[in-house]
């Protein structure tokens, strides 16, 4: 069975898919060539799997014992492109350690 740890970290890797998709694809299609509905679709599977990201992070939380502190920069990581990849990193890396 899958911990919310894992399944947090493979959340946030497509949340930061997403992200990525939205910013250097959707928004340039918009904005360049007049094709908003990529926008209107990544943005919606983007916005799904921010939530997702956030309710996972709660639970791998609460699950791990993190101190507030740490689960407030997890999740403002989301808000940055590339982070949540830094973060899967870090916490693959910990779990190694652990």
């Amino acid at each position: 069975m899958n911990s919310s740890l894992s399944i947090f970290r493979k959340v946030a890797v497509a949340e930061g898919i997403s992200y990525l998709l939205l910013l250097f694809v959707a928004m340039p299609l918009k904005y360049f060539a007049d094709l908003p509905l990529y926008v209107k679709y990544i943005g919606w599977a983007h916005g799904l799997l921010f939530v997702l990201y956030a309710a996972t992070l709660v639970l791998a939380w609460q699950e791990q014992k993190w101190k507030f502190g740490k689960a407030v920069l997890i999740f403002l990581a989301s808000l940055l492109p590339f982070m949540p990849f830094v973060v899967d990193r870090r916490l693959k890396d910990e779990r190694a350690i652990n």
